[in-house]
């Protein structure tokens, strides 16, 4: 009887929601079938371009990955409102053996005369010699300076501007270099590898989701 009576509105509610055999029969013997949208939902289906993979849900203020090209994530942090989610490339360096060492962000800008395509933040550890500054080289071409901006307890930051020339140099680059000095060997140079292997989509799908917020803001 217990187990009756626990099953009871289950069933009740089953009851509501299901017509009776009665209903559908007269309701199928006075409506033809409808073939059409029989066919076009068996072709949805089996159509796997109709099919949601789902998407992660993130809380806001999260990073979550929207896309991948090459050794480069396009990776974004969910906003408290809107349909715009800010997006950076960014790639992990390692010290060639595996062992993570600094982060690398890029970001897409307006330009024009004077102004820089682009953006990146760099972070290296909290060894770093800033008064060395960071280094940085396209495929061996010449070193050039950045100064650091500050450090935390992540790591010691360098914010960077490029040109449109230094962007096109990374879009036919096989690879970069970040080059900083450890404060416990001054006479020594570290060289990590950036890896410029999916770039140019990268850049172009960091600027595209750039543009298209862009436009969202002034709807």
């Amino acid at each position: 009887m217990t187990h009756l009576t626990k099953t009871l509105p289950f069933l009740l509610m089953l009851a509501m929601a299901t017509p009776s055999l009665a209903q559908t029969t007269t309701e199928a013997d006075a409506a033809p079938a409808d073939t059409t949208a029989a066919d076009t939902t068996a072709a949805e289906a089996t159509d796997p371009l109709a099919l949601s993979m789902g998407k992660e849900d993130v809380a806001v203020g999260g990073v979550y990955i929207d896309s991948e090209h090459g050794d480069w994530q396009l990776r974004c942090i969910k906003a408290a409102e809107g349909n715009y989610d800010p997006c950076q490339m960014y790639q992990l360096l390692d010290d060639g053996n595996g062992n993570p060492v600094a982060e690398i962000n890029i970001f897409p800008l307006p330009g024009g005369e004077g102004k820089p395509a682009a953006g990146a933040t760099i972070i290296t550890p909290l060894e770093t010699l800033l008064t060395q500054q960071l280094g940085l080289s396209v495929d061996g071409s010449a070193v050039k300076k950045y100064p650091f901006s500050w450090c935390s307890t992540v790591g010691c930051f360098s914010r960077i501007g490029f040109s449109e020339g230094e962007v096109a140099a990374f879009k036919r680059g096989n690879n970069a270099a970040v080059i900083i000095v450890p404060v416990a060997a001054a006479d020594q140079k570290i060289s990590l590898k950036i890896s410029l292997s999916g770039f140019t989509a990268g850049f172009k799908a960091a600027t595209d989701h750039a543009q298209a917020g862009a436009e969202a803001k002034t709807e």
